[in-house]
């Protein structure tokens, strides 16, 4: 089947597989969805396609799934996110989600914190390349910057288990802020040893939600919690 008429296909809501990486990132449905965000995204996927695996970034599989494994996987935790304030996203890596949440939350003041020295200059491309004023990018740990700064919301995407991430995460989180994060399926099971460094912020059983950016592409899981104290 010609490219056009998968994206046709998909476009319409019919039963089909995903389609191919650059099918879907072009489709009408993609676009729609991210609006006015659109340009600066599929800018970022091209850079992640040219650059991403030369730069240890991600994996030569990933590069044909960029769009499905990546870029939508990351907007899917947008709508979880405050529209305004400060989130930071920890252990940023490539940037995701933080860039595509910048792109696509112009409002938000977005901080990219990243250990790495090589991934940290790539970001700091990136901002530069997207024109993206949202964004400061802070080399070091989470753990560093305890008491250096609050925000409202902290995300962040496959950096280590929930009790681990509570206790890098909550104490940047503002009380009454949250922490939204993208995890695997089976996170529900990483609840229970999470629990009593829960408690220590105040914070009950997290909500495990889905994240579902457009029909057909598989969802994403995200796990929301609220800091008490």
């Amino acid at each position: 089947m010609e490219g056009s008429d998968v994206a046709a296909q998909w476009d319409s809501g019919a039963s089909a597989e995903v389609p191919d990486g650059e099918t879907l990132g072009a489709s009408d449905t993609v676009r729609a969805y991210l609006g006015e965000a659109y340009d600066g995204v599929a800018h970022y996927a091209e850079m992640l396609r040219g650059q991403g695996e030369l730069r240890g970034l991600i994996g030569p599989r990933e590069i044909p799934r960029i769009w499905e494994r990546h870029i939508l996987n990351s907007a899917a935790v947008v709508p979880y996110l405050p529209t305004s304030g400060t989130v930071a996203d920890i252990g940023s890596g490539a940037g995701l989600p933080g860039v595509v949440v910048a792109a696509m939350r112009p409002e938000l003041e977005v901080i990219l914190v990243e250990p790495m020295e090589r991934r940290t200059t790539w970001l700091t491309e990136v901002v530069s390349e997207l024109e993206l004023p949202n964004i400061q990018v802070k080399r070091g740990r989470a753990e560093e910057f305890h008491g250096a700064f609050e925000v409202d919301a902290v995300t962040s995407r496959a950096v280590a288990a929930l009790s681990k991430l509570v206790r890098m995460s909550m104490p940047l989180v503002r009380v009454g802020g949250e922490m939204v994060i993208l995890k695997g399926r089976n996170v529900a099971q990483e609840i229970e040893p999470a629990r009593k460094v829960l408690q220590k912020y105040g914070s009950g059983t997290p909500d495990v939600l889905e994240g579902v950016p457009v029909e057909g592409v598989e969802a994403t899981t995200i796990v929301r919690v609220r800091r008490g104290k």
